[in-house]
C-alpha cells in the first residue's frame, strides 16, 4: 500500500537547512556561527514555519554551532517551542544516516522537524519524496540554499515505516529575513 494513501496517520517531516554561516579563520567547521545574514534568516524562518502551520511536535537538531543557533533563532518566533533533541549523528549524515534518526522519532510525534546540512538534507528530500504539489520538487532539485525549508506529508503508523518515495513534498520555501 502507497504510504501516502492513508496506511497511518498524517504525518510531516519538516526539513530545515542551517541558516547562512560565518567561516572565522581558526575556527573547526562543527563550532562555526552563523554570518549576519544568518542571523537574520533563521528568524524569518520560525516566522515562515509558524505562518505555513508547520510546527513541529519534536525537533531534532545538529549539535554544530550554526544549527543550534538557527533552531534557537527560529523557535523563539512561536509562543511554545517543542522540545529539542541535539543529535551529534545529525552533523553530516548522510542519508542514511538521517533517516535512522527520523525513524526514532516517537509514534505521538505528528510533525517533525530535522534542522541540519547539506548535501545529507537535500539528498533525504529528494530520496524521500515520490511526489510534489506543483513545481515544489523542481525547484528543490536547483538548489537547496541555506535557511531552505522542505515540508513532506506521508500516512503511516510510525516513523519507522516512512520509506523512499513514500512522501509528498507539499512546500519548500526558502525564507529571507531583511536586512536593516
Amino acid at each position: 500500500m502507497n504510504a501516502r494513501a492513508g496506511a497511518g496517520p498524517l504525518r510531516r517531516l519538516v526539513v530545515l537547512r542551517h541558516a547562512k554561516s560565518a567561516r572565522p579563520e581558526g575556527v573547526a567547521d562543527h563550532d562555526r556561527p552563523l554570518a549576519p545574514r544568518g542571523r537574520r534568516d533563521a528568524p524569518a524562518a520560525g516566522r515562515a514555519l509558524a505562518e505555513a502551520d508547520c510546527l513541529p511536535d519534536l525537533a531534532l537538531c545538529s549539535t554544530a554551532l550554526r544549527a543550534r543557533q538557527t533552531w534557537e533563532l527560529a523557535s523563539a518566533q512561536w509562543g511554545t517551542p517543542p522540545p529539542v533533541r541535539y543529535a551529534p549523528e545529525l552533523y553530516a549524515a548522510d542519508v542514511p544516516g538521517l533517516l535512522a534518526a527520523v525513524r526514532e522519532a516517537p509514534p505521538e510525534v505528528g510533525t517533525l522537524l530535522l534542522v541540519g546540512h547539506n548535501p545529507g538534507l537535500e539528498r533525504l528530500v529528494l530520496e524521500l519524496a515520490g511526489d510534489s504539489l506543483d513545481d515544489t520538487l523542481d525547484r528543490l532539485r536547483v538548489k537547496f540554499p541555506t535557511s531552505a525549508i522542505a515540508v513532506l506529508s506521508w500516512h503511516g503508523p510510525t516513523w519507522r515505516s516512512l520509506t523512499p518515495r513514500a512522501a509528498l513534498l507539499t512546500d519548500f520555501m526558502v525564507p529571507r529575513g531583511a536586512k536593516h
